[in-house]
């Protein structure tokens, strides 16, 4: 069962109350009886953790660097394009021994 927040309006009294969704709202306050409660709605704490909760942890290299290519293409690259190869690094030259 979930639990609502409520606050009176006129006493400022505040309380925690475990409700089924099918009950009615609480209207009177339990402190000072005035018709002047509300439900305070606060931010829920949820949060996601794992894989799959971001557009490209569910889905391949392949069918991620397709749809990578398409939109690559407004910029007036071609999707179809070979990529260019990496330079080669350069050898290190060593003393001889003489």
């Amino acid at each position: 069962m979930p639990t609502y927040s409520y606050r009176c309006a006129a006493c400022g009294h505040a309380f925690d109350q475990y409700q089924s969704f099918t009950d009615d709202t609480l209207t009177v306050c339990p402190s000072c009886n005035q018709a002047d409660l509300r439900k305070v709605f606060n931010s829920i704490g949820v949060t996601f953790n794992g894989s799959g909760f971001y557009r490209t942890d569910s889905r391949s290299a392949s069918t991620s660097s397709v749809s990578a290519g398409s939109n690559s293409s407004t910029s007036g690259a071609s999707p179809t394009a070979p990529a260019a190869a990496p330079a080669a690094p350069a050898a290190a030259s060593t003393p001889s021994a003489s």
